[in-house]
């Protein structure tokens, strides 16, 4: 019998704001939110970017004006909506028309000799072939003479080809949330981010860890593109070409492997399962499928799920530009007569020329359905399966393949086996990769529409959430997440809001792509995640809804279980809530513990049978069966 991962909480931050509890996801619906929960949303982001600050009851801006919800629409929805999603490049980051470089110039002297004079104590050693060198005007000054051209390179600045980009909320400073001294940006979003979904549980992780054994905790996340800012690689490979020093910190903090490592030592405490998968854009789903495997073999019975990318780098931007994958102010440009709109940039499935990079930290918190229904944990779905597959042999390894056809029919046919046909056919909906480039709108919609074909579905739902957020790599399938919980709860899905039209080229015979919010008109069931990675990394993954997943877990545990779960699940209710409230007044509690509860070997007590640690409830039981019995 195989235990069901059930998402019991869930957190994080992207250019939609703050994750749990829906909020980044009715950003992105906005238009159709009940007033109520419009002024809510808009509360928390006004809030977050710092417009105004909550005290002794009120919200109050700089100058000490106070508002009532319906005043922070009035007043900053226009500049909220403005500074959130994809935008043009903020100078939070940097300033993109002045990126630094150096121009290559080649020096000769007139008449044919170079003199110039130098502090001698800036000569360089050894000397430069063809340098002569004699005494200057004073004994701290050297004269430098030289017969042939003397390469320099001149301190210069460019205008960046790309400058749209999915921020995170202008004027939210992850610095102030804990003490992140000379922590690269991508991982203060770990510790911001994975602070956020402990939060949301409503339990306290002290009382997680009394119920399970250290090692039945897992926590599996990672980034792609490492951590590249100048407290991470950035810093280390730049620091000798700027005549600088690498820091003690820069190489270790920048491994790809920081945001579990992070999670472990400063939010969580974890001594069980850690691990970091990459598999380019899908890497979210890769360390997601790992989590589920753990809690369905009954290996772990908790586990955190996430990724914490922040590639809005110029190198970063610059890379994926000369690829020709990004989209270009001048393609932009083109593709719209001349203007240019930074917040359309990202047209997944219209007309396009390229995706936009974003930044995003998403984790979310698995537990098997016994432990949820103990704990009274909240459910927000299920994750029943992840599809893995490669794309076979390739002429290019950015360019897309067959591996995705075997993905998102395998994650189909499971949903089908455990929901029957009509679920997928009339309450199932897609969150396509939707990438926003052109080679991408025609393959993935041929992908969607032929398993549409395949079993029978003819008007399926398909949603593309990078037309809002941009492309965060590791973590797009985490914003995919996030979002397909919103859907669930609210029933809309994000309509496709920064194109016209589809594109002529699209294969949309059985698919539903909208400009703007679609109304689910049955509660959804089953959400397919989408994964199209560079190299080959395809991904799809079959998520439940909360309905369906409570249904399972009755079906399995009885009536008298689920009693005393929906009992003591109102209070696990009730203390999320109170998290949720102090978030909106701008309080987001980030769990840092730096050498708080260290284990030194005193607290370490073994025999042949078990393994004590201090601070643990539960031993780690050492009598193991061998699975290899029948070989023996």
């Amino acid at each position: 019998m195989f235990r069901l991962p059930v998402i019991t909480g869930f957190g994080g931050m992207n250019p939609a704001g703050r994750s749990s509890f829906h909020q980044g996801y009715r950003r992105l619906i906005a238009e159709s939110l009940p007033a109520g929960e419009r002024q809510q949303m808009l509360t928390g982001l006004a809030t977050m970017m710092g417009y105004v600050a909550y005290s002794n009851g009120e919200y109050r801006d700089a100058t000490g004006k106070s508002y009532t919800p319906a005043q922070l629409e009035q007043y900053f929805a226009e500049p909220i909506f403005n500074n959130t999603l994809i935008r043009r490049i903020s100078t939070d980051h940097f300033d993109a028309d002045h990126i630094a470089t150096h121009k290559a110039l080649s020096l000769s002297g007139v008449g044919g000799e170079l003199t110039f004079s130098i502090p001698k104590k800036q000569l360089p050693q050894p000397l430069p072939e063809g340098w002569h060198i004699s005494q200057g005007s004073n004994a701290e000054q050297v004269t430098v003479s030289l017969a042939q051209p003397l390469p320099v390179k001149v301190s210069t600045t460019y205008s960046m080809a790309v400058q749209a980009a999915g921020q995170l909320p202008t004027g939210f400073e992850l610095s102030t949330l804990y003490p992140s001294r000379f922590h690269p940006r991508g991982l203060q979003m770990a510790i911001a981010g994975a602070s956020d979904a402990v939060n949301s549980l409503g339990i306290p992780w002290e009382t997680i860890c009394a119920s399970v054994a250290p090692d039945e905790i897992g926590v599996y996340a990672s980034s792609i593109m490492s951590q590249i800012d100048e407290n991470g690689y950035a810093g280390l490979l730049q620091a000798r070409l700027k005549a600088g020093r690498v820091s003690t910190k820069q190489l270790v903090l920048g491994f790809n492997s920081m945001p579990a490592d992070f999670i472990n030592a400063y939010v969580l405490g974890n001594m069980g399962a850690t691990g970091s998968i990459t598999g380019a854009c899908a890497s979210f789903l890769y360390n997601l499928r790992m989590g589920i495997e753990d809690i369905r073999s009954n290996r772990r019975r908790v586990v955190m799920v996430g990724s914490s990318e922040a590639p809005i780098t110029p190198e970063v931007i610059d890379g994926y530009a000369t690829m020709g994958a990004l989209a270009s102010d001048e393609k932009l440009r083109k593709l719209d007569g001349g203007t240019l709109d930074y917040q359309r940039a990202s047209r997944p499935f219209g007309d396009n020329c390229g995706f936009t990079i974003a930044e995003s930290s998403q984790y979310i918190i698995l537990m098997d359905d016994a432990l949820a229904v103990e704990l009274g944990a909240d459910i927000y779905g299920s994750v029943s399966d992840v599809f893995v597959n490669a794309d076979g042999f390739k002429k290019s390894i950015s360019a897309p393949g067959p591996g995705n056809y075997l993905t998102f029919a395998k994650a189909v046919a499971s949903a089908r086996s455990i929901l029957g046909e009509q679920a997928i056919r009339n309450r199932s909906f897609v969150q396509a990769h939707g990438s926003s480039t052109p080679q991408n709108r025609t393959t993935e919609s041929a992908i969607l529409d032929r398993v549409a074909s395949a079993f029978g579905i003819e008007n399926w739902p398909v949603t593309a959430i990078k037309s809002y957020l941009g492309h965060s790599l590791a973590s797009a399938s985490g914003d995919q997440m996030v979002t397909t919980l919103g859907v669930f709860s609210d029933q809309y899905l994000p309509g496709i809001k920064t194109i016209k039209e589809v594109a002529d080229d699209v294969h949309d015979e059985r698919l539903r792509l909208s400009t703007s919010d679609q109304a689910l008109e049955e509660p959804p069931e089953v959400a397919f995640l989408n994964s199209k990675g560079f190299g080959g990394n395809n991904a799809t993954a079959c998520v439940l809804s909360p309905q369906v997943t409570e249904k399972m877990i009755a079906q399995r545990h009885g009536k008298q279980s689920m009693s005393r779960y929906y009992d003591s699940r109102e209070k696990v209710r009730d203390n999320a809530q109170s998290y949720h409230h102090s978030a909106l007044q701008g309080n987001f509690k980030t769990i840092y513990k730096f050498g708080e509860h260290l284990i030194d070997d005193d607290g370490i007590t073994l025999s042949e049978n078990s393994i004590e640690i201090a601070g643990f409830k539960e031993s780690i039981n050492l009598d193991l069966v061998n699975p290899y019995s029948d070989m023996v």
